[in-house]
């Protein structure tokens, strides 16, 4: 009887272990599993670069959410950014939507202008307004091929 009772003490040990590791990884993964405290929002642009879902959503430099996806929308030839914002965080028709890069070869990230003379929008709505990313080496080309800067 006595092998019973620590074999029943090493499981229920274990199972308290994985459910604590499991919670560590959703909280430090910053994974929400049933949307929690955030919205949806789109945005369409004519080209995103490498953003990918788990991309940073950011608002004048503070992070603010989550990429959620990516498709390409055929019918109207654009790239819809589906992405999560934090409850609170108020974001109009008028917003503006920019793909921007961490340093100079970093990580993309999606950057968020709120706007504020449009209605608010509701989970769900879309940002039409928007800025595709610089593509670097469409620039060093430009340069090296002396199409930068006007004309001499």
């Amino acid at each position: 009887m006595k092998k019973y009772a620590s074999e029943t003490w090493v499981g229920l040990f274990m199972t308290i272990g994985l459910i604590c590791v499991g919670y560590m990884a959703i909280e430090l993964g910053h994974v929400s599993l049933f949307g929690g405290d955030s919205y949806p929002l789109k945005a369409r642009f004519s080209a995103i670069s490498e953003l990918h879902a788990g991309s940073p959503v950011t608002m004048m430099g503070i992070d603010i959410g989550q990429v959620t996806g990516v498709s390409l929308d055929q019918k109207d030839h654009q790239a819809v950014v589906q992405f999560r914002v934090r409850d609170g965080i108020e974001i109009y028709s008028d917003a503006i939507a920019s793909i921007k890069t961490q340093g100079l070869i970093g990580e993309k990230y999606l950057d968020i202008d709120a706007g504020g003379a449009g209605d608010q929008l509701k989970p769900g709505g879309t940002i039409t307004d928007t800025i595709p990313p610089v593509d670097l080496t469409d620039l060093i080309g430009k340069y090296a091929f002396g199409s930068v800067g006007g004309n001499k």
